[in-house]
């Protein structure tokens, strides 16, 4: 028997694979900035609550944090492909019951289901394109997912707005979800026949009492955080975060007695107890929090209070994630040069932005100038842009090399898990101070103005307390893991 054997020829079908894939992964990342413009006419249309309407943007970023590690792990198990497809089909099905979804709370159950599914096809997108591609081509093959990134936070705004304002066979709100149905199918039967099947490794095994201890610690600590308002914060709220808080407890013990037992782990434990990953974990977690609940309420305020078009509404938001696309390329040439620099340069302009976009709406009377939004916005979404790539790589340079790949993906869990915690805390601001304002007889104008000046402070808190850390970080460190910290997914 030969002693090596030749290096197989790359799939002849891998650019057709990878466009595959980035159809999917775009479909899924546009979904996140396209609900937020119709987070308004839902909340007329289907007479929702407050805490239904965070629930809409947050059950999607919970579900899909709690699904990314162990459908991740699962991939491994029955093969990317096969779980890469199923994540498409879940994701396309999903999609659909939120378009017909009859009820608020329908609505709410199905975009579990389509962060689910989301969780299911993102870890393996990365991984299949790695496999088809030979090294000299996966430089040109990942850039493609950060530009695809990119567009997605800017045409999703737009398409949403479009969508709506539209009223396409009389429906509202709907289509936004709905024209993931065709793009579904289509990346369903186009991946059957292109992409590569991967095989699975049957005999790895997934640590489902991990995946329990660490859903119902997240879930026990975000859930009060969303509804406590709404019951006037009863015992019972506190109660549910403090168990939260001990099954996270659980969950690092238990994780212990799994390292110990040479048996694979939800999060690796290696990871769990090194204080320069969880420091770093803790300010991707903060960075994460500012950004889903921050536009959460600048489309409640134009659209709610103002009176915008959806339209209107996502042009309105378009500035920012122009800014994002711009800081991408620049990002992109710095490589992994001056990185806690870049995190504090970013840290700064989202705190100035966001500040400035603060006092133009404390500011308000009785009419917004969309324009005003467009210094302010542009200036954060570059700051974005600038500072989610530096930040992965300053926290994945000090993980071994052999732990790279568990060590972006629980970060990209830790990033999801902050979107969520951001949007319950952002909407307990909002809607507590808009609730007492219309209480006092404050006119539509001056509620929501005013309550979302107020929310605006906690993503100027924030991000400056990103920029303070920063330099926290150490100076040097092993080399960075440079595939697996591009494979951060930038949120606009």
């Amino acid at each position: 028997m030969s002693a090596s054997r030749p290096e197989a020829a790359p799939d002849p079908r891998r650019w057709l694979s990878l466009a595959i894939l980035l159809i999917a992964n775009f479909m899924n990342l546009i979904d996140v900035t396209i609900v937020n413009v119709a987070l308004p006419s839902m909340r007329e249309n289907l007479g929702a609550t407050d805490s239904q309407i965070e629930w809409v943007v947050a059950a999607y970023v919970l579900a899909f944090a709690l699904g990314l590690l162990p459908f991740g792990r699962l991939g491994d198990i029955v093969g990317r492909t096969r779980m890469f497809l199923l994540g498409v089909s879940a994701f396309t099905l999903a999609s659909a019951l939120c378009g017909l979804a009859p009820s608020i709370e329908v609505l709410i159950g199905a975009r579990v289901l389509q962060g689910l599914g989301g969780a299911m096809m993102t870890p393996q997108v990365l991984a299949i394109a790695t496999v088809s591609f030979p090294p000299d081509e996966r430089g040109q093959a990942f850039s493609l997912f950060g530009l695809s990134a990119g567009l997605a936070a800017v045409c999703g705004p737009i398409l949403g707005g479009i969508l709506i304002d539209a009223q396409l066979f009389g429906l509202d709100w709907q289509p936004i979800f709905l024209v993931n149905i065709p793009i579904g199918i289509a990346a369903i039967i186009a991946g059957w026949f292109l992409i590569t099947r991967l095989p699975g490794h049957p005999d790895l095994r997934n640590d489902y009492v991990g995946i329990v201890l660490f859903g119902l610690g997240i879930v026990s600590v975000v859930f009060p955080i969303v509804e406590g308002r709404a019951y006037g914060w009863p015992l019972w709220a506190f109660g549910m975060m403090a168990f939260g808080l001990i099954m996270l407890a659980v969950f690092f013990v238990w994780e212990g007695r799994r390292a110990a037992a040479g048996e694979p782990q939800l999060l690796n434990y290696g990871l769990l107890r090194s204080k320069d990953f969880m420091f770093g974990a803790f300010v991707v977690t903060v960075f994460a929090s500012g950004i889903p609940g921050m536009f959460m309420v600048i489309s409640l305020l134009l659209q709610a209070g103002f009176g915008f078009s959806p339209l209107e509404s996502g042009l309105t938001n378009t500035p920012f994630s122009v800014g994002v696309l711009i800081a991408s390329f620049i990002a992109g040439r710095f490589g992994s040069h001056y990185l806690r620099s870049r995190l504090a340069a970013s840290g700064a302009m989202l705190s100035f932005g966001i500040g400035w976009l603060h006092f133009i709406v404390a500011g308000v009377t009785d009419t917004i100038d969309h324009w005003w939004f467009l210094p302010p916005l542009l200036i954060a979404g570059i700051g974005l842009g600038l500072g989610f790539s530096a930040l992965f790589q300053l926290v994945l340079r000090s993980v071994p090399d052999r732990d790279a790949g568990a060590g972006s993906g629980a970060l990209q869990a830790f990033q999801q898990v902050g979107g969520a915690l951001g949007i319950a805390l952002i909407g307990q601001i909002f809607f507590t101070h808009l609730a007492n304002s219309f209480a006092a007889g404050a006119g539509p104008h001056a509620a929501f103005a005013d309550s979302a000046a107020l929310a605006l402070w906690y993503q100027v808190v924030a991000f400056g307390l990103v920029l303070a850390l920063a330099f926290v970080f150490k100076q040097s460190g092993n080399q960075p893991q440079g595939r697996a910290a591009e494979a951060a997914p930038v949120e606009a």
